[in-house]
């Protein structure tokens, strides 16, 4: 296999961003059409999760995602369900270039995180001769390059998480812990208040551990507020999803209607 092959070329600028302390920024997709990466892929996205956890995209579904960003220098990450090993195989084989992996709140649950993503002997990934590899044609170079290439990113979004998040952060592996704030809110009996002083203080617990740990503090940034992104750049966050898909278009509709008054929409 030659160099000149797109999926030879996939995968690392997300990583590259954060070694050297830039900004990553990434859009959120819950639509699972291709035409929508396809979109957001030529816009200059660092990175596009791909959100498994909350929609009914599913593997066949990824793969045609996957295969409409060929080519792009976007990286293409999936939101796991769930720490799930026989997942994380799957969307890896097909040519995700990282996982993010909810709801992770203790050293256990980080470990296996990593060593789900990455081939023995440091990890428990298994080898095949999938999409990922060039169904083969690039398989050595692809296996020998994996680990150092692939993007693994805990989301800290329980208050149980920030309480341990030095432990959890302390598991070598993890490149990016990306707050959670609604779920976060949620564990603090306030669904949706992202501005409580509860859920502030437990977000700049969480970006310290990362602090410390030497790793790269990412929150998402949902309302469509370019200052957001900017004010949160500014704390010293660097993997920051902005936005979501789904509200890209509720906000472009709602826009072209300002000229008539409300029917009675919510």
């Amino acid at each position: 296999m030659t160099d000149e092959s797109p999926l030879a070329k996939r995968g690392g600028r997300t990583k590259d961003l954060l070694l050297r302390g830039e900004p990553a920024l990434g859009g959120w997709m819950m639509i699972g059409h291709p035409a929508v990466a396809e979109i957001l892929a030529g816009e200059d996205f660092d990175w596009i999760a791909v959100d498994m956890e909350h929609t009914a995209i599913d593997l066949e579904t990824f793969q045609r995602i996957a295969m409409a960003v060929r080519g792009s220098p976007c990286d293409l990450l999936v939101r796991l369900p769930a720490c799930d090993p026989v997942l994380a195989k799957r969307v890896l084989d097909i040519g995700a270039d990282g996982i993010i992996v909810p709801m992770v709140n203790t050293p256990e649950e980080a470990a296996l995180a990593v060593s789900m993503a990455q081939y023995p002997p440091a990890g428990i990934r298994g080898a095949s001769f999938a999409r990922a590899t060039d169904y083969g044609r690039n398989f050595v170079r692809y296996f020998e390059a994996h680990n150092d290439r692939v993007l693994v990113v805990v989301m800290l979004e329980h208050i149980r998480a920030a309480e341990r998040a030095d432990e959890i952060l302390a598991t070598p592996g993890i490149d990016a812990a990306l707050i959670g704030p609604y779920d976060l809110s949620a564990s603090l009996g306030a669904a949706g208040e992202i501005d409580r002083p509860q859920v502030i203080e437990a977000e700049r617990r969480i970006l310290e551990a990362c602090r410390r740990a030497g790793v790269a503090p990412g929150i998402h940034v949902v309302p469509l507020l370019p200052e957001a992104v900017a004010r949160r750049i500014r704390e010293g966050f660097r993997f920051i999803g902005c936005g979501i898909d789904t509200h890209f278009i509720i906000d472009g509709a709602r826009t072209m209607l300002l000229p008539r008054p409300r029917r009675g929409a919510p």
